[in-house]
């Protein structure tokens, strides 16, 4: 009765310890006080880069004056078959070249790389109203901003950007989170920047990474997440179907068990 006893205590010691371990390896930002203010990276929004397809409107109270500088919608066929089917129209956008330009109706070639779109708009804003429109309106988008989020997470892909701005954080939540198999202590982004490549490691269980570079992920980023040791093991078991392996397992479980039972 007394071995039975420590047994159960045995176990339930170990079921104890591993839960414990378990919450550190997948809890976020564990060190996190509640209340206490933490800066973040510094974040003046993402710039145009080379490659980059940007919307650039032009308004103005007198239509005609600004329909010259705004691209034309363009027509496309969307659906399969003939009930369902139907023309839609989407925005023509400027193809950033891999120099870093522009071309613009009136003004020609423009050098955009390296702006943020706030000063983008500013610029060609400015250039408009010494002699062409005085009372401009230009606004600026990113057109193809996009951030791509692998590994072990529950809906892996390539997710489009509405606004330039848009965090690590947020970028797994559109993906649906990690999966319990999925390490939170080294998180991968890879970022293209100047024809460089760039790699950043990020822990999340800590609140350390709030102040990473790649809190704030930019156009193109990819974020890569690990297995644990757990689903590598997992695998190579997969991998490895051979009879012998099974028949190990099957006997170190019976001598496991018999261990209990005695």
């Amino acid at each position: 009765m007394k071995m039975k006893k420590l047994v159960n205590f045995v176990i339930l010691s170990c079921c104890v310890l591993f839960s414990c371990k378990t919450s550190q390896k997948v809890v976020y930002m564990q060190d996190a006080v509640a209340g206490l203010p933490k800066e973040t990276s510094s974040n003046a929004g993402i710039t145009v880069q080379p490659k980059d397809v940007l919307s650039i409107v032009v308004s103005s109270r007198n239509p005609e004056l600004a329909t010259g500088f705004n691209l034309p919608l363009q027509q496309y066929y969307a659906g399969s078959t003939e009930a369902s089917s139907a023309y839609n129209y989407r925005q023509l956008g400027y193809q950033v070249d891999l120099e870093g330009y522009i071309d613009f109706p009136v003004l020609g070639r423009l050098r955009v790389a390296g702006l943020t779109r706030e000063r983008l708009s500013a610029m060609i804003k400015a250039r408009l109203q010494e002699d062409l429109i005085r009372d401009a309106i230009v606004t600026v988008d990113f057109m193809n901003f996009k951030v791509s989020v692998l590994g072990e997470v529950n809906n892996p892909g390539t997710f489009s950007v509405s606004d330039d701005r848009i965090t690590l954080l947020e970028a797994l939540g559109r993906a649906s989170d990690l999966t319990i198999y999925g390490r939170r202590d080294n998180v991968l982004v890879r970022r293209e920047t100047e024809g460089r490549v760039v790699f950043y490691r990020v822990d999340l269980r800590t609140e350390a990474f709030l102040t990473s570079p790649a809190y704030f992920l930019q156009q193109n980023d990819v974020v890569y997440v690990e297995p644990n040791n757990t689903m590598v093991a997992r695998s190579r078991i997969n991998e490895n179907r051979s009879l012998g392996v099974w028949i190990s397992l099957a006997s170190f479980l019976t001598s496991l068990s018999i261990l209990f039972v005695k």
